[in-house]
């Protein structure tokens, strides 16, 4: 009796079924980007002394190994930490007729805060042991001050919003002499709401 042939399969069909199955997955799958802080250092500035900086000029923010938030030796919640950091910027503490005298601030005017946005300063210190999610939120919250305050100072100069505008410079959708113009404001808007926020080294933890 006659052996019966095998019959061939026609894997045509099969390549193709997996060359359109590769490029749906290529085509719908999301690759996570990595996240992180987008920080441009200040040039160096040469000085023969150190700068003073008054300890009024100084908002100190902690953040310990149980991502516990001290702000000016007293617990705060992260929630609360945008408002305090708008206060301290904002404060304009300088008496009236003084070179410091901040004339668009809208604080509380306290001589025991921050004379002016210029000369205030946030430093930030956190422990070895704080989680890169609690370091990201509270860096977060405080760029978020200072957008804040760039945003209302935008608005009354130029009737628009600081971050609205820097966003689409940077995506390139204002081109031309319209940027160049932008750009030009928005360092102004800059220079009234400089972004001073230092970083001490991390502390370690304790044993």
């Amino acid at each position: 009796m006659a052996r019966r042939a095998t019959p061939e399969v026609n894997a045509g069909s099969m390549a193709d079924i997996a060359f359109l199955l590769l490029i749906f997955f290529l085509v719908t799958t999301t690759i996570e980007k990595d996240k992180g802080i987008a920080r441009q250092l200040p040039p160096p500035i040469e000085q023969e002394q150190d700068v003073i900086i008054k300890q009024k000029n100084l908002f100190i923010v902690n953040v310990n190994k149980s991502d516990q938030l001290l702000v000016e030796e007293e617990l705060m919640d992260l929630k609360d930490l945008r408002q305090a950091a708008i206060d301290f910027l904002d404060n304009g503490g300088a008496p009236q007729g003084s070179p410091e005298y901040c004339n668009y601030c809208k604080g509380k005017r306290s001589p025991e805060s921050s004379d002016n946005p210029l000369k205030a300063v946030i430093s930030v210190q956190n422990d070895r042991l704080t989680s890169y999610k609690m370091y990201i939120a509270v860096q977060n919250e405080l760029v978020a001050a200072y957008n804040f305050l760039r945003n209302r100072e935008a608005e009354r100069l130029y009737g628009w919003k600081f971050t609205e505008k820097k966003k689409a410079i940077d995506e390139g959708d204002i081109t031309g002499s319209a940027a160049d113009d932008i750009q030009k404001k928005l360092e102004a808007v800059q220079e009234l709401i400089p972004l001073k926020l230092s970083e001490a080294e991390p502390k370690k933890s304790g044993s």
